[in-house]
């Protein structure tokens, strides 16, 4: 016989006998269990990409310091000699000289003049105007003996010369250029949200995570991680950021003030517009090491160029740095074929290094790094466009405008909005019912924010690879 209730049922048996509606079912569609045994469980997360952070570049090479202004601004030394380019020879059987922009050369200076192949130093004997000027040369009658009209030269004054009994220098005073650049903060916010009900649910897998969250709580891997994530950001805005132009699409539509685009200068934007961009590191095969030793005597005459500080940074994705390890080696005439042998008072039988931390040429030292955001392969790794920087090592020397004063400061760092009433460095805080109630909202918010911008100083001393 049976009995049925509401709700379910059970038989009753004349016999003890079991049955299977006495018993739970671990396979059933109810159960949700795959099989009855317990597996063996790994509780920790397996991490297979190691620490997959990408924020170290500016900690490494630059300085954090507060401002508390909408704008940035800094002065730039300009060039101390009187030198120009591509200038043309208008009549040489005059000596006059054509300097398309102007110049600022006066008469009784001394000046060298080359095309490249031909080298010749000269009087200025006259200014007829402020684009041209007549040259008398020192080793000919006139410039025709070593030039063509409408050849094209480079020159730059030496000194000068004056006869004896006659009156000072004529003409104006060279002033300085006074060259001033700017950047502006932007502003870089983030969130991370999670329901009371999830907040308060353990689970079986003990994470972690790279700012060292660990537990059975599964939203502290995930709020580790975008905290993380947003750190990285900081950095990665910084590099990457660029100024919208004016009139562009993204003030148009975003309602900016006008003269005020959106975006700031990031390094690699600075470097483009400032700096220099270089082929290097590139070659293949048996030529790759004589290509690699031109590489580098042309970045020296370009740094002697320039600001000729001594010791720089290179910052290489690994391509690069294994082809500087493979140029450095054949330069070693110890061992077949050039080869290294490591620490141990170079014994082959010891141990093989065949990577160098840095080199030296001339009376330049290169210390040189890879550079993870250049190899990773969900940021610039992907693109694989860049191939590294040159920075500067050292500190620069600048007028403050906010000061009132020269300071000295790295080439390389960071400005953030920060005052008595409030630092924007890094802002992070909580709102919700979680913990603290703030709101009705049965929630966790963790909100993140920062305003901050990159000062290039000196960029033309900064080298991009491509």
């Amino acid at each position: 016989m049976a009995i049925t209730f509401q709700g379910g049922s059970f038989e009753i048996s004349p016999v003890k006998r079991a049955l299977a509606s006495n018993y739970l079912s671990f396979t059933d569609a109810s159960s949700d269990w795959s099989q009855q045994y317990l597996p063996e469980l790994y509780e920790q997360e397996v991490e297979r990409y190691g620490n997959r952070s990408i924020a170290s570049f500016l900690r490494m090479v630059g300085a954090e310091m507060p401002m508390a202004s909408d704008q940035v601004v800094w002065s730039e030394q300009g060039r101390l000699h009187l030198s120009y380019e591509d200038a043309t020879i208008t009549t040489a059987a005059s000596g006059l000289i054509t300097i398309s922009g102007g110049h600022a050369i006066r008469v009784g200076q001394t000046v060298v003049l080359s095309d490249g192949t031909t080298t010749t130093k000269g009087y200025v004997s006259a200014t007829p105007s402020s684009t041209t000027l007549n040259v008398l040369p020192y080793d000919t009658d006139t410039l025709d003996t070593n030039y063509n009209d409408a050849a094209t030269i480079d020159l730059f004054v030496f000194g000068s010369e004056f006869a004896k009994g006659t009156n000072g220098m004529a003409g104006n005073t060279l002033s300085p250029s006074f060259q001033t650049f700017d950047n502006k903060p932007v502003i870089i916010k983030d969130k991370f949200e999670i329901s009371g009900s999830d907040a308060s649910q353990i689970g079986w897998v003990e994470v972690s995570g790279e700012s060292g969250e660990s537990g059975f709580l599964w939203y502290l891997k995930a709020e580790g991680e975008t905290r993380t994530r947003f750190e990285d950001y900081l950095e990665m805005t910084l590099v990457e950021a660029e100024k919208a132009v004016s009139a562009s699409t993204i003030e148009t539509q975003l309602g900016y003030d006008s003269g005020k685009p959106a975006g700031t200068e990031g390094l690699f934007s600075a470097i483009e517009t400032r700096g220099h961009v270089a082929t290097m590191f590139d070659g293949t095969g048996a030529t790759a090491t004589a290509e690699s030793k031109t590489d580098v005597t042309n970045l020296i005459a370009k740094l002697d160029a320039q600001g000729a500080i001594e010791e720089n940074m290179l910052f290489l994705n690994r391509t690069t740095t294994l082809a500087i390890d493979d140029f450095l080696a054949a330069q070693n005439s110890y061992g077949s074929g050039g080869t290294s042998y490591g620490v141990f008072e170079n014994s082959e039988d010891m141990a093989l290094n065949l990577g160098f931390s840095g080199f030296r040429r001339g009376s330049y030292d290169f210390y040189k790094t890879d550079w993870k955001y250049l190899n990773d392969g969900n940021t610039r790794g992907l693109i694989n466009d860049i191939k590294g920087v040159l920075v500067p090592a050292g500190t620069s020397s600048v007028y403050d405008q906010a000061m009132g004063k020269n300071i000295r400061r790295p080439f390389l760092h960071v400005r953030y909005r920060a005052s008595e009433a409030d630092d924007r460095r890094m802002k992070s805080w909580v709102t919700g019912s979680v913990g603290a109630s703030t709101s009705s909202l049965d929630a966790m918010e963790v909100h993140y924010l920062s305003e901050r911008c990159l000062v290039v100083q000196a960029a033309n001393n900064f080298v991009l690879f491509n």
